[in-house]
């Protein structure tokens, strides 16, 4: 006989067998129907966004779990700034749940982090994240291939241009991709600059398909996080 280990969900902390309760688990924000392959923005029919079509970005597609609004706000919020790594395993888990099987990359890529904010945090969420999607899938995980060598300022807050500009030239790349398909792990995407210019120096080293593999995607009217969960 199987037996089941009881847990607590992480959002309203009733008994479960899950990480989430089914109620907590069925309120989890998706994204809408109809939205651009490539970015996850909204489109009323299942086609490309105005923006890809006229500006395509260097990355070929984006795979999004949520979107970027309570809970998921908070969630990774926990993640992030209050150390709570349990979580990664979770997020990382819920993304996985909308990787298809039969379009598995060559290698992932953690969204780097400069040293100085690596050491100030302590730790790369991306990098928490994508071990457990590594291994789930048996994909080799570049941890140290390329880094973030331009110390930004957080991209929150700025306007795209002036996102684009802070992010310009963030990246290098030490490591040949010629002909290799890449995905690139990462807790949000909000205007895509980042991963945008970190598709820009992989595509230069040769990867022909580059996919962003991300917890949750930020769209126009995103909530910010609206109050705390005890974690």
């Amino acid at each position: 006989m199987q037996i089941f280990s009881r847990k607590n969900c992480l959002l309203c902390g009733v008994s479960t067998h899950q990480d989430f309760c089914n109620a907590c688990y069925h309120k989890l924000p998706l994204l809408p129907d109809h939205h651009c392959s490539i970015c996850l923005r909204p489109v009323t029919t299942p086609h490309l966004c105005g923006a890809c079509i006229a500006n395509p970005p260097k990355f070929t597609r984006t795979i999004a779990a949520l979107r970027y609004t309570f809970p998921v706000d908070a969630l990774i919020h926990a993640l992030k700034y209050q150390a709570n790594l349990a979580i990664a395993p979770i997020l990382a888990n819920l993304l996985c749940q909308h990787i298809n099987p039969s379009q598995l990359p060559d290698l992932i890529i953690p969204m780097p982090l400069h040293p100085k904010r690596l050491k100030e945090r302590g730790f790369n969420q991306a990098l928490e994240l994508s071990r457990y999607i590594a291994d789930q899938y048996n994909i080799p995980l570049l941890f140290d291939d390329c880094r973030r060598i331009k110390h930004t300022a957080p991209q929150t807050g700025l306007p795209w241009k002036s996102r684009q500009k802070n992010i310009r030239n963030a990246f290098a790349c030490n490591i040949e991709l010629s002909g290799r398909h890449i995905a690139v792990v990462d807790d949000v995407m909000t205007t895509g600059a980042t991963l945008n210019e970190l598709a820009k120096v992989l595509h230069k080293k040769g990867a022909t398909e580059i996919s962003n593999w991300v917890v949750s995607r930020a769209l126009a009217d995103h909530n910010l996080v609206q109050s705390p969960i005890p974690f």
